[in-house]
């Protein structure tokens, strides 16, 4: 039964949750500090709505901001309040949300106010990696609190009015045209931004998230009826080689993809799809986008980037925290060739290949296309422990394009002879069956049988136990 008032506050948090399943907790705390006449000021619940629910029957803890009580601003008690939200989710093993809309740290309770930062990261930083964190922005989200934001395994935001930033975008030397705040910049440019909409969508977003994730990293996540034919033939799959989001809705269950991350790094895919009814991790590196009416809005050099790699990478941990099967779509040639990427892409693939080797979950890797140089290799090859290994039937994976080969093993030599020997390279070197001969490939498959082909090995793998070296924690 829900014990609170009304306010925007309140009411974000009845839409989000299942009806009447809200319980307030903490309403009667009050800020302590009385520097400059603090104690006149009305402070509702020291400007912060705490309590617990459900969604989809789902026990969660919810903490929602309100922006009229001080400016939704954070002090001591404020911060104490969310720090006992966490202490209480973390004992029960379930979410905590946070609904953001706030003017950031209470000026009057000055080193107060900065320990009560401290000691939400703090809290943050334990509950990572046990339960899930999920953010929505909803109105300002400045300085300290941005932080927060960032430590949250999912950030939601406002399109339109709601701000984030650490340092306000007025006081960025030479910040005239980009607005760093905006939801645009934080998706886009940052990737720190998961999901863009309005406040109605964000919130039906966070409860069809809630629905799809393990509530801990002790249990699993939620199973449901797959109400679709495990051996459904993909009739025409071949033709989403290169928009993968589509080929990994196809292959879902009733084909549903949440995508995370969709705008930032569009060159690389991450989401969930359901297998079975199973929640299973899905990354992919694509080179075309289309739109809803079918029509290409996007293409891109089948290469790895650095901002696509971090955004699959930080996706994998997420993944193998909470014990999710990963699935990988490799068509990639290499890695994207510029100044700017070159600054970056030997030390993220380095992190991607470590966070994919260390992931102790169930992994299947799916060739769609060409899978070239080491581009292959970090994408879940076997060598960096996929557990099972699929190709398409006119999947190419060797060192490189067999022309540019030939062309270096042969330089100097005619036109003629170049063909030649690029085509014995590719049928010697390349070819799906001469990786499969040599065991780099468990199955070639037809494109059309790919979902029952992945249902059945993420079913052969479900009781998988794999062990790591005994260590603290890696470092690259």
């Amino acid at each position: 039964m829900s014990n609170i008032g009304k306010s925007k506050a309140a009411d974000r948090i009845a839409a989000l949750l299942d009806e009447s399943s809200f319980v307030e907790i903490g309403s009667l705390v009050t800020a302590r500090s009385t520097d400059f006449n603090l104690t006149e000021e009305k402070a509702a619940s020291d400007g912060v709505i705490t309590g617990y629910g459900l969604i989809d029957g789902n026990l969660v803890y919810v903490y929602s901001q309100d922006a009229s009580v001080l400016g939704g601003s954070i002090g001591e008690m404020h911060a104490k309040k969310i720090v006992r939200l966490y202490s209480l989710a973390m004992k029960m093993g379930a979410p905590v949300i946070g609904l953001l809309d706030s003017a950031g740290m209470r000026l009057q309770e000055s080193t107060d106010a900065l320990n009560a930062f401290g000691t939400l990261y703090r809290r943050m930083a334990f509950a990572s990696g046990v339960i899930p964190q999920i953010t929505a922005v909803l109105g300002n989200c400045g300085g300290g609190l941005a932080v927060a934001a960032g430590m949250s395994d999912f950030v939601f935001m406002e399109g339109t009015n709601a701000k984030l930033f650490v340092n306000s975008p007025n006081a960025l030397a030479g910040n005239k045209e980009a607005d760093t705040a905006s939801a645009k910049f934080q998706s886009e440019k940052s990737g720190l931004v998961d999901f863009v909409g309005t406040e109605e969508e964000i919130l039906a977003q966070i409860r069809a998230l809630v629905s799809i994730l393990p509530a801990n990293n002790a249990d699993e996540a939620p199973l449901a009826e797959a109400g679709d034919d495990l051996n459904r033939v993909c009739e025409g799959l071949e033709g989403a080689v290169g928009d993968s989001s589509i080929l990994l809705s196809q292959i879902s269950d009733q084909n549903l993809l949440c995508e995370v991350k969709a705008a930032s790094a569009r060159e690389m895919v991450t989401g969930f799809i359901k297998l079975n009814g199973t929640t299973v991790g899905a990354i992919a590196n694509r080179t075309e986008i289309y739109d809803e009416k079918g029509e290409k809005c996007a293409q891109f050099k089948p290469l790895l980037t650095a901002k696509g790699l971090e955004k699959a990478e930080n996706f994998v941990r997420f993944c193998d925290a909470f014990d999710i099967p990963v699935l990988t779509v490799t068509n990639a040639e290499g890695f994207f060739a510029d100044m700017h990427n070159e600054f970056r892409i030997a030390k993220q693939a380095a992190r991607f290949a470590y966070a994919l080797s260390d992931a102790t979950v169930p992994k299947v890797n799916l060739i769609t296309g060409k899978a070239f140089g080491s581009g292959y290799t970090i994408m879940n090859s076997q060598a960096l422990g996929a557990d099972i290994t699929f190709a398409w039937e006119d999947a190419l994976i060797g060192m490189m394009d067999a022309k540019l080969a030939a062309g270096i093993m042969y330089d100097g030599s005619d036109a003629k002879t170049l063909n030649e020997k690029a085509s014995a390279y590719e049928k010697l070197q390349q070819g799906v069956d001469a990786a499969a001969a040599r065991g780099y490939v468990d199955t070639v498959i037809k494109a059309e049988d790919t979902r029952k082909m992945v249902i059945g090995a993420f079913e052969m793998l479900y009781t998988k136990a794999e062990e790591r070296p005994d260590k603290k924690h890696g470092t690259v």
